[in-house]
């Protein structure tokens, strides 16, 4: 049995210096990864019937970790910290263990958020992950071949000293790519390999107290990490139209305005292209008013195409605003979100060289006993780059 992590003082050493620029060039094999992981926390391997595998960590909330198309020597698409994982230690503030798909809760700033205690400023030193998104394990409650159920109950506190009393139901499960595919119009042919998966994210009030929007909402907030690389492109698909109808477009400042060479905003076609470098710190947000239920990513260094379906209500409005300051509209927030790791101050390091892509449901307004639901939909593709591009078009409107 693996010991339990200590929690060690700095998360300088762990989480910073030792991680930038470790993982730019790299090109790990699922063997390579699995490997690793199975060294340092117990893996549960999920198999497809065409071979392609996704690897699962129950200590670290049900998170898929790393996934593969097929054998040990085809890549390895997660993002893992090795650094971090290897020490076996957990740090303040968050624990970076990267991997494609965990569950977390918003919202992370403004006055409701579950990052922030109350009385703290919205600056790193006081920012803090709740450990029930980040280092408490979960329950593993079924498993079979292709799928795994996981379970956790816990209580948060916002920062306007709501408490929440939740319960956890995550289901990780192998998909058909080519299902997904064919809603879009796509076949999946000979000269193309993909992995497909999802995960079902299931929120329950377990308290006595409905939740409400004047004391706090929580949200459910899906987000996968991947390797960052130079010629890495994350392109979000947008609804086209005037602002005064739809919003802006994009809302790009939440760690200060990206500049415009990293974000290019493409109105005729309705896309928004973002770079995923982890060379700059930014991150993007679209709204419900602008936001599709797909969005995905080109890297072109490494010939994979990964598309990302999620659960969009047409009539959903409230989204939880995640920026760290007060808010005037604490949900006025984003649907979908993709971040690209730096470093966030001048010669400084960042977490990792990783970018992401993320989801999010509504606020969730429930009553004692109610649950919702997010499913979050992730699938990679290598092949004939020719192939790719009409698959990208096809999906996401634009080639990489």
């Amino acid at each position: 049995m693996l010991r339990p992590l200590p929690v060690v003082p700095s998360i300088a050493c762990v989480l910073l210096a030792a991680c930038h620029g470790a993982g730019a060039t790299r090109r790990a094999t699922f063997r390579d990864d699995l490997a690793f992981l199975q060294q340092h926390v117990a893996t549960i391997v999920l198999t497809a019937p065409n071979g392609a595998r996704v690897a699962v960590v129950p200590a670290w909330q049900g998170r898929v970790m790393t996934s593969t198309t097929g054998g040990d020597d085809d890549p390895s698409f997660g993002w893992l910290h090795r650094a971090h994982i290897a020490s076996r230690t957990l740090t303040p503030h968050i624990n970076v263990f990267g991997g494609e798909d965990r569950f977390w809760l918003g919202p992370e700033g403004g006055q409701f958020s579950v990052f922030f205690a109350p009385g703290t400023k919205f600056e790193l030193a006081d920012w803090q992950t709740p450990p029930a998104i980040d280092s408490q394990p979960y329950a593993v409650l079924e498993q079979e071949r292709t799928r795994v159920v996981f379970g956790h109950a816990f209580a948060l506190t916002n920062r306007a000293g709501t408490r929440f009393d939740c319960e956890v139901r995550r289901e990780v499960k192998l998909c058909d790519p080519g299902e997904m595919l064919e809603r879009h119009g796509v076949t999946l042919g000979a000269d193309v390999r993909a992995v497909a998966y999802e995960s079902v994210n299931t929120l329950t009030n377990r308290g006595a107290a409905a939740w409400s929007k004047d004391s706090g909402l929580l949200s459910i907030w899906i987000l996968g990490m991947f390797p960052a690389s130079d010629r890495c492109e994350v392109l979000v698909p947008f609804v086209t139209g005037p602002e005064r109808y739809h919003g802006p477009i994009v809302n790009s400042d939440y760690f200060g305005r990206v500049p415009p060479d990293r974000l290019v905003i493409d109105e005729e076609r309705g896309v928004v292209r973002f770079r995923g470098d982890a060379r700059q710190r930014g991150k993007i947000g679209i709204g419900p008013r602008r936001a599709k239920p797909v969005l995905g990513s080109y890297d072109g260094a490494r010939g994979v195409l990964t598309l990302v379906e999620f659960t969009l209500p047409l009539d959903a409005r409230d989204y939880v605003d995640s920026t760290w300051r007060e808010q005037a509209d604490p949900y006025g927030g984003d649907v979908v979100n993709s971040y690209n790791d730096g470093p966030a101050t001048p010669g400084g390091k960042g977490f990792g060289d990783f970018y992401e892509l993320e989801s999010s449901s509504p606020a969730l307004p429930l009553a004692p006993g109610a649950a919702a639901t997010h499913v979050h939909r992730t699938v990679h593709l290598v092949g004939d780059p020719q192939a790719l591009a009409a698959i990208a078009r096809q999906v996401l409107g634009v080639e990489p």
